[in-house]
């Protein structure tokens, strides 16, 4: 523990009624009504605290509109804004995680990666690790409108209903991108509704000329995304062993994330 510096307390003990004395009864107050997970009322928060009545029926009413206090019945409890403190941080730690793990991955495979989610009806990239030796696809037409050409988004709108692929499909249609890409919807649904969970997506030249990839689903609650690699064609020998990784390695993946 850090020792203060000489005349913090000083600084901090202004009088009863100074603004450090109420920052320090607030935090009393909140201290006290977290140790009662089913609510406390504001006489027995003032005899827990030595605080008086009404300067806890104040601090309690300021709280209660920030946020930081709610009142149930009669009891005090905390609010919803705790929830919200150190969002940022959590969700710049879980992006250096991914980031990290996906580097790791990428190393292994000697190729590039890609974490995925399907959300709100689009495709969404959300992080890819590559590198000079492993150099992710060029986009060269939006990712998001060619899930029907992609281990990617094949894999991501296979997890999803028929009635959600159907929507997908509406809004972006099925395009030639190569002479490998399917463009009959109705066999394109058909395939996906075929696809073992179990075994990961291949993209053989659909997508891109010249480049094959592979996507297995990862499951995380709610969540409907994927973890994929591309290589070069001439690499296609090496695909099957890179899907086995993956699949291997998307669960310990999500847990990584998991704060």
């Amino acid at each position: 523990m850090s020792t203060p510096a000489p005349g913090r307390h000083a600084a901090l003990d202004q009088g009863p009624t100074g603004p450090f004395t109420s920052l320090q009864h607030a935090l009393r107050l909140l201290e006290a009504v977290d140790r009662h997970s089913d609510g406390a009322t504001l006489v027995a928060l003032a005899r827990e605290t030595s605080l008086g009545l009404p300067t806890v029926r104040r601090l309690a009413e300021i709280l209660e509109v920030e946020g930081y206090l709610q009142c149930q019945d009669g009891g005090w409890l905390l609010g919803g804004t705790f929830a919200l403190l150190g969002q940022h941080n959590r969700e710049q730690l879980v992006k250096a995680r991914l980031n990290r793990k996906l580097a790791e991955l990428r190393d292994e495979l000697g190729a590039a990666v890609y974490f995925t989610r399907y959300h709100d009806g689009e495709l969404s990239v959300e992080a890819v690790s590559a590198a000079d030796y492993a150099p992710a696809v060029q986009e060269w037409v939006d990712f998001r409108a060619t899930a029907h050409a992609s281990a990617i988004g094949k894999c991501l709108l296979g997890q999803l209903d028929a009635d959600a692929r159907r929507d997908h499909l509406s809004r972006h249609p099925v395009a030639r991108l190569t002479s490998r890409t399917v463009v009959d919807a109705d066999q394109l649904m058909h395939r996906l509704e075929r696809q073992p969970a179990t075994v990961p997506v291949l993209d053989i030249q659909e997508y891109a000329l010249g480049t094959v990839c592979a996507a297995v689903p990862i499951t995380a609650g709610s969540t409907v995304g994927c973890l994929a690699t591309s290589m070069p064609a001439d690499n296609i020998h090496k695909l099957k062993a890179a899907a086995e990784l993956l699949a291997a390695r998307a669960a310990p993946l999500m847990l990584a994330m998991a704060v």
